[in-house]
């Protein structure tokens, strides 16, 4: 499908950045002064007219970027998002005690949630978001995105963050500029946990973490020391689960990072 254009004159220039996948973030660049809209709601842009978009894990193929100019043009730009196969593992003989906690720990999760939920749903006019994102942490890769285990026959919540592997007290750095929104040393399901505004609704969580440096309304740069990697919250063995959200929607890490086996490389060259 070609774009369809309403003006007599303008400059039509939409520069967007990322994989158009399922479970991605992808950033973008228009003319300052512009309007920007996703199957149409509105999105923020910053007074340079960069913005950011993303894909849940189930998200359409068919979607639709409009954006209005300063000059009154409209374009409508059709999205084809890829549609990506998610790892199932089924898992049998799970105790009731694992599959339903009990009511008081139940509360406890259910206030953790609102509390995250609080944090991921931070506006500011930060544009780190535009910045290139680097690893966290790197080592082996334990979990992926879009993962999901049925137990005893009932589907699981999917996994929604990358899984990376390594020793407890192993250092996580920050892998954007941003503002510390959440710092909470024991969360029932997700153990120490760190949440980072990028800004304009953009944000990373780590998760089971044994140690936390930052606290909340601290400035972070990218690269620098959080926390320390742990085997906190209900997990079989230490490692971090980096999380990406536009909002509440869950997105992929690895959508805005260099492939780890790149980086790896890089590392034993540099050596």
């Amino acid at each position: 499908m070609g774009l369809i254009s309403f003006a007599f004159t303008a400059q039509a220039e939409i520069n967007l950045q990322g994989k158009f996948e399922q479970g991605a973030l992808v950033r973008g660049h228009v003319p300052a002064g512009s309007t920007v809209k996703l199957n149409g709601e509105d999105i923020g842009i910053t007074a340079k007219g960069e913005f950011a978009i993303g894909f849940e894990r189930e998200a359409k193929a068919e979607q639709m970027l409009e954006v209005v100019y300063p000059s009154g043009l409209t374009e409508l730009k059709p999205l084809k998002i890829a549609t990506k196969e998610y790892k199932i593992d089924r898992v049998t003989g799970i105790s009731k005690k694992i599959m339903k906690p009990n009511p008081a720990a139940q509360e406890r999760a259910a206030k953790d949630a609102k509390q995250t939920r609080a944090a991921r749903n931070t506006f500011s006019e930060q544009t780190a978001f535009m910045q290139d994102f680097i690893w966290p942490v790197t080592g082996r890769i334990s979990g992926v995105y879009g993962s999901q285990r049925v137990y005893n026959g009932k589907p699981g919540n999917p996994h929604y963050g990358v899984d990376v592997a390594r020793p407890t007290g192993t250092v996580v750095v920050s892998p954007a500029d941003g503002v510390i929104t959440l710092a909470e040393p024991d969360m029932f399901y997700s153990g120490g946990t760190v949440i980072i505004d990028h800004g304009y609704g953009i944000n990373s969580t780590f998760l089971h973490l044994s140690k936390i440096y930052a606290k909340v309304g601290d400035v972070v740069k990218q690269g620098q020391e959080l926390a320390e990697i742990g085997a906190t919250g209900r997990v079989t063995g230490p490692h971090l689960d980096w999380r990406l959200n536009w909002y509440q929607m869950r997105l992929d890490p690895v959508t805005v990072v260099p492939p780890m086996k790149e980086v790896l490389a890089a590392e034993k060259a540099a050596q």
